[in-house]
């Protein structure tokens, strides 16, 4: 995260903005000029700071493995391609399910998904639910529009339908909270405009940052409305998916183990309302899930 320095030259006082990371295994300082007073749009000018610093750290990683990707995608025979996606879908349905306390074990997920096998002693709620999200998963790939209000209610519609009907595809009209964290929801009046001003701020920037940024971006902004009853973090990580799929990046998997950092990440952004700290977070988790796909340094 930027911090704000100053620096005394005489009897004058100059601001600037620093940071410093790790480049190749090297520490780097980068340092931004502010003047000789704090700017007041300080947080405008941090976050452009921190964008370009992410150009140098990360952008050039994360194209690096959508080219390398997309080059071992095209090299699979079809039948190959469909169960490399396949394999991703159960694997993601298990964590994004498991994280929002589902029952099912990643065995339980893969024979229910896979082999049309459910489980004997689980809930059926956890098995429809396993089922209805591989089904909107398949939809988000083939989806070739924009996402808009309408398509985020027909999706949370379709996985919760058969489950939570009183909520599925319903904005909430009462306050909600989240277990074990004292985070502050927005209030039901508050929703639509938020909403509305959320996918109006995505249609301004979709095409202006980097794909993996605007996926977190969402993902972030999404989970901290918080609109429906339930089902706001699974379909985040839909949307972020749906972000990356349609700019040709591999797909992110959140695994279950990794659910404490996630949320932490999470929940330490919107308590300091800095957004960059969860956008950190899915980026070095992308480039490290993806490492395989980058070129060693000599």
């Amino acid at each position: 995260m930027a911090t704000i320095r100053k620096r005394n030259i005489g009897n004058t006082e100059f601001y600037y903005l620093q940071h410093s990371m790790k480049i190749n295994g090297k520490v780097v300082k980068k340092e931004k000029y502010l003047g000789k007073k704090v700017p007041k749009n300080i947080d405008e000018i941090k976050k452009h700071f921190m964008n370009e610093i992410y150009k140098e750290k990360w952008h050039k990683k994360l194209d690096e493995i959508r080219t390398n990707f997309r080059k071992y995608m095209q090299k699979l025979p079809e039948e190959i391609r469909e169960k490399y996606i396949e394999q991703f879908m159960i694997k993601f349905t298990y964590n994004t399910n498991r994280i929002e306390g589902g029952s099912l074990t990643f065995k339980d997920t893969s024979k229910l998904l896979h082999d049309n096998i459910a489980p004997s002693d689980r809930p059926v709620k956890d098995i429809k639910e396993a089922e209805n999200h591989r089904n909107l998963f398949y939809t988000m790939l083939k989806y070739k529009k924009d996402i808009s209000l309408g398509t985020v209610l027909e999706w949370h519609h379709n996985l919760f339908k058969e489950t939570k009907p009183g909520i599925a595809g319903k904005i909430r009209n009462y306050q909600v909270g989240i277990s074990g964290t004292d985070v502050e929801l927005p209030s039901p009046v508050e929703l639509n405009a938020m909403l509305k001003e959320f996918f109006s701020w995505y249609n301004s920037n979709r095409k202006k940052l980097h794909p993996v940024e605007l996926a977190a971006l969402v993902h972030y902004r999404f989970v901290s409305i918080h609109p429906f009853g339930d089902g706001n973090g699974r379909i985040s990580r839909i949307l972020m998916n749906f972000i990356l799929h349609k700019h040709g990046f591999p797909m992110l998997d959140i695994s279950y183990k990794n659910r404490d950092r996630y949320y932490t990440a999470l929940e330490r952004s919107q308590k300091s309302k800095n957004e960059n700290i969860f956008v950190q977070h899915i980026m070095k988790r992308y480039i490290k899930d993806y490492k395989k796909y980058i070129a060693r340094q000599k």
